[in-house]
């Protein structure tokens, strides 16, 4: 099939482009590089073995995604491009709402202009919002506490709505839990822009000295070691599980599912395995609990490997090396 893939430069786009192209499908990149580089699809290209087209383009531009999906006789859309910090987005909201919201409801004007039926949805373990149990599972109530949460939840609402609205649609909502790592070869991977917001990315600055420690925000919670425990997953996994997301879409339908490793992961494990990977102490303090963080969150993936065949299947040690290969091939990221 053809493909456009929105923030198909980013850091969890780049690394399902890949997958994407070793499927035999074809890929067509649309991003505006806010948050994402250039560089980035060359490196795809590079891996792939496969080149891709590149369309430079803003998500709210309805005109410009039609023509992106007419003149690249487009099948299907996986849908990445969305700021994505969770603190930014409690201090932008109106920011986040225009580009994440309002942006998708351009995109599926410019599909039904389009004929295009198929749509892979990037969304976000945040719809499950306060854990009434453990682990979530899709029928989880949902509920956010942040703008960036709320607005997938109200994404994910709309393509439901959509869905009514248009029953011949394909709809594929994948919610994702904590994506890290980076792809094996270490050409492409995680390149936050100024203080990384996530956990990992901050470990590899600490590791290669570009900052001086961890803070890991609250040490007293109800969890083995005291810190919080999330469910990580790696990136080549969550991109392996679109292409396959994408293979379920045959018929008319829309549904739900958790991308995650089924498991939960402290910080401090997480340092542990970060340090085996590279040979070095990462140098941490704990301070204060974050208002809005939850103890503990992780999946529960049954519906992933019933529904797609799917299942995470590297660890938490592959993960950090990984993460440590990206980074020390790439000290400046794409900055080249």
């Amino acid at each position: 099939m053809n493909i456009l893939v929105t923030g198909g430069a980013g850091y969890i786009g780049s690394h399902t482009c890949v997958e994407l192209l070793k499927a035999g499908h074809q890929v067509v990149v649309f991003d505006n590089f806010c948050n994402s580089f250039p560089e980035a699809t060359r490196r795809i290209g590079q891996i792939a073995g496969t080149p891709l087209t590149l369309v430079e383009g803003d998500i709210r531009d309805r005109t410009a995604i039609e023509r992106a999906l007419r003149e690249n006789a487009c099948d299907a859309v996986i849908h990445f491009a969305g700021l994505k910090a969770v603190g930014e987005s409690v201090a932008k909201p109106l920011l986040y709402y225009d580009n994440n919201v309002i942006g998708t409801v351009r995109l599926l004007e410019a599909m039904q202009a389009t004929g295009v039926k198929t749509i892979v949805f990037s969304s976000s373990a945040t719809v499950y919002g306060v854990p009434q149990f453990l682990p979530y599972t899709e029928d989880h109530p949902l509920s956010s506490t942040s703008p960036y949460g709320r607005g997938k939840l109200m994404v994910e609402d709309i393509l439901r709505d959509y869905h009514v609205a248009q029953p011949d649609s394909r709809i594929a909502l994948l919610r994702y839990f904590n994506p890290v790592g980076a792809h094996h070869s270490g050409l492409i991977g995680e390149d936050p822009q100024g203080v990384p917001n996530n956990l990992m990315p901050f470990v590899t600055q600490v590791a290669i000295g570009k900052r001086d420690r961890l803070q890991i925000w609250g040490g007293d919670y109800d969890t083995p070691d005291g810190t919080g425990v999330r469910d990580y997953i790696h990136v080549e996994d969550l991109a392996v599980g679109h292409v396959k997301a994408l293979e379920h879409l045959r018929q008319p339908q829309c549904f739900a599912v958790n991308l995650g490793s089924g498991r939960g992961h402290s910080v401090l494990e997480v340092v542990k395995a970060f340090e085996q990977a590279c040979g070095k102490s990462i140098p941490y303090e704990i301070g204060p609990r974050r208002a809005g963080d939850l103890p503990a969150y992780y999946a529960d993936v049954t519906l992933a490997k019933s529904l797609l065949g799917w299942k995470a299947t590297r660890s938490l040690e592959t993960m950090c090396a990984d993460s440590w290969r990206w980074q020390v091939a790439n000290p400046n990221g794409f900055r080249v």
